[in-house]
């Protein structure tokens, strides 16, 4: 299995289901808003809306860069 955020492969029982537009955001639980996704990137991503996780992933990408 591959994680649908950080593109990692893990075996299949380290991932987990995350919704990209989660349900605390009116998102539901239908094939298209659901991907397999590693316990890191869901812990991270949390309710995030997908805008407001890339912009979180380029902050991170941006401040590794400087350092």
């Amino acid at each position: 299995g591959r994680c649908h955020y950080c593109r990692h492969e893990f075996p299949p029982k380290e991932l987990t289901m995350d919704h990209v537009v989660p349900v605390a955001r009116g998102g539901y639980s239908r094939r298209g808003n659901v991907v397999p996704c590693c316990k890191d990137c869901n812990s991270q991503k949390q309710s995030m809306l997908p805008l407001e996780w890339s912009q979180y992933l380029e902050k991170i990408a941006s401040e590794d860069a400087d350092s």
